[in-house]
């Protein structure tokens, strides 16, 4: 079949790699636009962009798939759309432009965590099993009926950007296989059965780590986050980043958010055991051991992370 794949971040690029590499044809690439990155916010292409165009594929940067690309779509003929991590929706008329309509590969079992920010949302929530969808697109969000499904379970201390590149791989062999079944016309799609629950874009402040919680709590929610929107707390009126961390089981306990060196390890105190902060990052510093951290502080008693 001809293809429009549409996706941006590096958890879409495996899925285009496979469908590159099927006996389907890419007729074009549909991505966000350049972003400013980093702190000399450098305009830097996204991660499929880059994968197209070393492929030699037509790429159309695009921040809004709507009806001005309506056009443009329908002179490539395409039999089918394949979305995947785009981050935005496909609207009227674009969303009927292709013979099939378009798929989409989401990083959840649907109706489960119908949204921006699957993973990340499922992990703070506790959930142990994620998993992957591919399902026929529709003008609800992630509503469609769905043809396939991976899942797996989450390994302990695995962070979102663990669990998204495992199911990028993972879906990415899922997506390929329903397209093939497309081709074929033998695929076959339910309708999503369940109480759907919704994964909203995070913020900033969703990376806040409250230590009144229990530790596990806090570990899921870290874990969550992690590497984006990044954990945080603020010690001492100072933004200090949480980039490793693990619950310190029948540790003895600290007042939550009191920090303490035990054993070599920097713990703070939560709701039930301790945490020990593994990797840290002070604001305007790199990262550094805890340890490190600590011992650099002026005064180490009755320190409190808030």
């Amino acid at each position: 079949m001809r293809l429009i794949f549409a996706g941006t971040p590096d958890a879409a690029v495996p899925s285009l790699d496979a469908l590159a590499a099927s006996a389907h044809d890419i007729v074009a690439v549909i991505t966000r636009a350049d972003a400013p990155m980093g702190r000399k916010r450098v305009l830097t292409p996204s991660p499929v962009a880059v994968a197209a165009d070393a492929r030699g594929l037509e790429v159309i940067r695009a921040n809004r798939l709507g009806e001005d690309l309506t056009g443009r779509v329908a002179d490539l003929r395409p039999d089918l759309g394949v979305i995947v991590a785009y981050g935005g929706l496909v609207r009227e008329p674009l969303l009927s432009t292709p013979r099939h309509g378009w798929i989409n590969l989401h990083f959840s079992l649907l109706p489960a965590w119908r949204g921006a920010a699957p993973v990340q949302r499922a992990l703070m929530a506790g959930d142990t099993d994620t998993g992957a969808s591919v399902f026929q697109l529709e003008a609800g969000l992630d509503t469609g009926p769905v043809f396939a499904t991976v899942s797996r379970s989450t390994g302990p201390g695995e962070t979102a950007g663990d669990v998204l590149a495992a199911l990028a791989h993972d879906g990415a062999a899922l997506l390929t296989s329903v397209v093939n079944d497309l081709a074929a016309g033998t695929a076959r799609s339910t309708a999503q059965l369940g109480d759907p629950t919704l994964a909203p874009k995070l913020t900033l402040d969703d990376g806040r780590l409250d230590f009144t919680r229990p530790v596990a709590e806090v570990d899921a929610r870290l874990r969550g986050v992690t590497p984006e929107p990044g954990a945080f707390t603020t010690v001492g009126g100072q933004r200090l980043k949480v980039l490793a961390a693990a619950p310190v089981a029948g540790g003895d306990p600290l007042p939550p958010g009191r920090l303490a060196l035990r054993d070599r390890r920097v713990l703070v105190g939560t709701a039930t055991d301790p945490l020990a902060l593994d990797t840290v990052q002070p604001a305007g510093k790199r990262p550094m051991p805890a340890a490190d951290w600590w011992r650099g502080l002026p005064d180490q008693h009755g320190v409190t992370a808030e």
